[in-house]
């Protein structure tokens, strides 16, 4: 049987996602996850892990969510997009060329609130098991997204939000309303009977969903 795509052999100009593969690797042990989906692929490491991890179970039905015209942050230092988005592909081919088991990609290349919007209105509510939200970092923009994922997630099933303290500039000069953290405290907040947000320290916040 194929074997996980080495490491070494993806493209990422990056570590981000490293730091928290061990701990989603002991979430997903606890958790079947046969429908996933992620707002936000950037040059798809979350994706290659999630490929590379689930798929020593079995099958797997991935939805990547990108716009890959990037964030304010990647706009003011002239990222080139267009790059990353190769990279991500390259990167999504070869984990599922590797995958233990049959696995289908599907990539929605649109801004976030059109895509989930899709989403929910072609799969219904309650479809993922798991929605990891890595978009804009923008709070109106954080906000819909969570709501959105919320709807498109079952009840048991797993929510993962990244960068729920970033900042784009040192503390006293942050914009709260271009940081995650204020929209993400609203979300948990207003769903507070429908959440549980797990105790995990870091800069992700984590959550399952109770009810819909």
């Amino acid at each position: 049987m194929p074997q996980s795509a080495p490491q070494s052999a993806y493209d990422f100009t990056n570590t981000w996602h490293q730091k928290n593969q061990a701990l989603w690797t002991r979430l997903l042990e606890r958790h079947t996850v046969v429908q996933a989906l992620e707002v936000g692929s950037y040059e798809g490491q979350s994706a290659c892990f999630l490929i590379d991890t689930l798929t020593h179970r079995g099958p797997l039905e991935l939805h990547c969510l990108d716009s890959w015209q990037g964030g304010l942050e990647h706009i003011k230092t002239g990222k080139d997009m267009s790059a990353v988005e190769r990279r991500c592909r390259r990167n999504l081919q070869l984990a599922v060329g590797a995958a233990k088991h049959r696995v289908q990609v599907i990539i929605h290349k649109q801004p976030s609130d059109l895509g989930l919007a899709g989403l929910l209105a072609a799969q219904g509510l309650g479809y993922f098991d798991f929605v990891y939200v890595d978009g804009s970092h923008q709070a109106p923009d954080v906000l819909c997204d969570a709501v959105l994922a919320f709807r498109l997630l079952r009840v048991g099933g797993l929510l993962v939000f990244d960068d729920y303290l970033w900042s784009e500039h040192a503390p006293a000069d942050t914009d709260l309303l271009r940081c995650p953290k204020l929209a993400l405290d609203a979300f948990t907040n207003i769903y507070r009977r429908k959440l549980q947000v797990l105790p995990v320290s870091g800069n992700q916040l984590y959550a399952r969903k109770l009810s819909d």
